[in-house]
């Protein structure tokens, strides 16, 4: 879903990230074959069809339900088909006419920004035909309105300055901020529109890197080009509970800066995108979120997978060569990967139960966004 910019930028990451080895690089896996692929997703399907409530949707919470049709969409589902209709129905009743979001009508403001930006990437994912362009334009001036900028009173030198958080006056993170910059970018903002280059301020304060586009004090304390989960309140990251732990920053977090540095607009020459490639380049893998000490390895295994993939898939990337000279068909690793986790009755399910990564529903719509990056191309 990298839109126009992603064909733009694909050539230039291309040359960044594909360098050649200095010796014989190893053998690539053959690219994920379709049977294989489709037998992973169909299974899926045969549990979303036993976990579907009766509205349509899927899971306790209002965000599952876009997870999963943008998930099924992108696996080539088509609107008409009854798990994707019935969950399109269920959050069309979520859109708020006062309000202008996607979350439910008088719903709690705890998840406005995540509700309503997976429900945007959803219907636009669904609506090729237009048939959602004024809710999802709505949703996108509410959206903005989330943003931490001028109009709560944060002027570019505070560290909440361009992000998003949960709703209206929580601290900012990266995690919130990429799916606000996922759903508009989802909704056609180009790349040089206001939220979009102040969403990139925050992005970029969440990197270890001192620049000129990174200037707070623990910049350069690790300075190895990762991404952290927040810049605000001095700096925070996940792969600690310690209060003051170094702030080290970890996979899923590194490409959701890399993705969002794209859709902002940042190409391949840029500092900050080449010090994130370096970091992805000599940490992939697919044994759990990198970064995480090994004890907490599986922390956000599963929203790692889908943050790792649509970033890959925004490059235009489909071999990735790592820092050792080896060349990954991420698509065809991924996917096996995947398959090798699935579970008898087509689910997925995290035991580390980080992040409501514990509930079955909510998982499984990581995964078929994840599988729609993987699609076999024959």
């Amino acid at each position: 879903m990298a839109g126009r910019l992603r064909n733009a930028c694909a050539g230039l990451i291309l040359a960044g990230i594909l360098i050649a080895s200095a010796g014989t690089p190893a053998p690539v896996q053959a690219a994920p074959k379709a049977d294989e692929w489709n037998a992973v997703v169909n299974k899926a399907e045969k549990f979303l069809a036993g976990a579907k409530n009766p509205n349509g949707s899927w899971g306790k919470s209002t965000g599952i339900t876009g997870l999963i049709v943008t998930g099924l969409v992108g696996c080539g589902r088509q609107t008409s088909d009854p798990l994707v209709a019935g969950g399109l129905k269920y959050i069309e009743s979520l859109v708020d006419d006062k309000n202008k979001h996607i979350a439910g009508k008088d719903s709690k403001i705890g998840l406005h920004n995540y509700v309503t930006s997976v429900n945007v990437m959803a219907l636009t994912a669904a609506g090729k035909g237009g048939q959602y362009k004024a809710v999802v334009g709505d949703a996108v001036t509410f959206l903005r309105k989330l943003q931490w900028d001028d109009g709560e009173e944060k002027k570019e030198s505070d560290d909440f300055f361009g992000g998003a958080g949960y709703d209206s006056k929580s601290r900012p993170d990266l995690s919130n901020t990429q799916f606000f910059i996922d759903a508009l970018h989802a909704a056609g903002v180009p790349s040089d529109d206001p939220s979009m280059k102040k969403a990139l301020v925050f992005v970029s304060r969440c990197q270890n890197l001192k620049s000129e586009f990174n200037d707070r004090p623990w910049a350069d304390k690790i300075d190895d080009g990762s991404f952290i989960y927040s810049a605000a309140g001095g700096g925070s990251t996940k792969t600690s509970d310690e209060a003051n732990a170094p702030l080290t920053g970890y996979g899923s977090m590194t490409y959701a800066g890399i993705k969002s540095m794209i859709y902002c607009g940042v190409g391949n020459d840029d500092p900050r995108m080449k010090k994130a490639l370096e970091w992805v380049r000599k940490n992939y893998t697919l044994e759990g979120n990198p970064g995480m000490p090994s004890v907490l390895k599986g922390r956000g295994q599963f929203y790692y997978y889908h943050t790792m993939s649509k970033a890959l898939s925004a490059m235009g990337v489909e071999e990735f060569e790592t820092a050792d000279g080896k060349k990954h068909d991420w698509k065809a690793e991924l996917t096996a990967k995947l398959a090798s986790l699935q579970k008898e009755d087509g689910s997925w399910s995290n035991p580390t139960d980080r992040w409501m990564e514990g509930d079955p529903s909510l998982v499984t719509g990581y995964v078929l966004m994840t599988l729609s990056h993987c699609k076999p191309t024959k």
